[in-house]
């Protein structure tokens, strides 16, 4: 079997699905790894490190992926580049791009999807979208730190007493969590909110306050851990609520997502002009409309001396460690489907049955296939 991995295309992109240190045990089942010549560049991984890590480094994108039998990426290269019959197995945005399963699947292509890796703990090894979040929250607290006019910790010196910084995280999943914990260690006071009370000790364990709010929050979350979808009611409730919070502090790190739809609007422009010159908004859901109403995908903003950044791709940001986090996973999975070398498709397997997006020409993902419908 061959697996091969392309250079990613996609425009800021610097991760790469496969690196040297990791790929031991795909070799040892029996697999042949091919890599696009300069694809680890970015990541810190010459060319020279994958042949000696057991990979043939090709120069010919389309000779690499008409030979793959598995092709691994990132970002999903472009469809028409990939062979009839052979196996993507990436980061392919599902429910915000279904179009891109209706492609692969009338490519004849079958597709395995990173992002809808059931999270069980069989799994846990595998999910790389908790292991980009947790790049994601780190990189947020660093872009805040730098914008903001302050230092984060508080400082005792001969020239008077620095107070420390406030910080506010809204959402406390994994990239919330990591945020709080990188705050925290910068100096920082911080408070966390989450809708869902059952991640209250996690937010206090990092050294935290967990921000109650008088709302109710029994169907937050959804049987696999996400936060679940609320009434426009619900969230305007929240947003004036929360507004008192958010005045309060020089950062605010938001996180708040719910899968296949839009982020829930949680920061008014109201709110935003009545924050102190200076502070900042990071939004983690600006590639899926923003938490904050001035949040624009990819751009700072600055309304009112208020700072607000939407970056939509921070672990592209991290490379090396991203990517090093990011094949861990994808090698995992690859054991998991060809434990001897060759790709067996058990749908009795709730891992390899939840990741499956596109199989024989059809989408395999229900939810995938809703969408798609109401995309027309």
């Amino acid at each position: 079997m061959i697996v091969a991995t392309p250079k990613e295309t996609a425009p800021g992109e610097r991760r790469v699905a496969l690196v040297p240190p990791v790929v031991r045990p795909l070799l040892q089942a029996g697999i042949e790894l091919r890599i696009e010549r300069g694809a680890g560049l970015a990541s810190g991984w010459s060319d020279e490190a994958y042949e000696k890590a057991g990979f043939r480094v090709e120069a010919d994108r389309a000779a690499l992926l008409q030979a793959a039998d598995v092709v691994t990426a990132v970002q999903a290269p472009e469809v028409d580049s990939l062979r009839p019959g052979s196996t993507l197995i990436g980061m392919l945005q599902p429910l915000d791009r279904p179009e891109l399963a209706a492609a692969l699947a009338g490519r004849g292509v079958d597709a395995f999807a990173m992002e809808l890796m059931p999270r069980i703990t069989r799994a846990q090894s595998m999910d790389a979208l908790s292991s980009m979040a947790t790049v994601a929250g780190y990189r947020a607290v660093l872009l805040a730190a730098v914008r903001l006019p302050k230092m984060f910790p508080m400082l005792t010196t001969a020239a008077g007493t620095v107070s420390p910084a406030r910080v506010l995280v809204i959402g406390a999943g994994v990239a919330g969590l990591q945020a709080i914990a990188t705050a925290r260690r910068l100096g920082a006071v911080v408070e966390a909110y989450d809708m869902r009370p059952a991640v209250r000790e996690q937010v206090q364990s990092l050294g935290a306050r967990f921000v109650e709010l008088d709302l109710e929050t029994e169907d937050a979350e959804d049987a696999s851990g996400y936060a679940r979808a609320q009434s426009e009611e619900f969230y305007q409730r929240q947003r004036d609520l929360l507004g008192v919070r958010v005045r309060a502090a020089d950062v605010v790190i938001t996180t708040a997502q719910v899968p296949g739809a839009r982020a829930p609007r949680l920061i008014e422009a109201g709110t935003v002009a009545s924050m102190k010159r200076g502070s900042v908004i990071v939004d983690l859901a600006a590639g899926s409309g923003g938490n904050c109403d001035l949040t624009r995908a990819d751009e700072e903003v600055v309304e009112h001396g208020v700072t607000v950044l939407g970056p939509t791709n921070l672990p592209a940001e991290v490379p090396v460690d991203a990517s090093q986090m990011y094949a861990r996973n994808i090698t995992t999975f690859i054991q998991h489907l060809a434990p001897e070398g060759e790709l067996v498709i058990d749908l009795e397997d709730e891992i390899t049955r939840g990741a499956l997006l596109v199989r024989g020409g059809e989408i395999a993902n229900e939810r995938v296939r809703q969408k798609l419908q109401e995309s027309g």
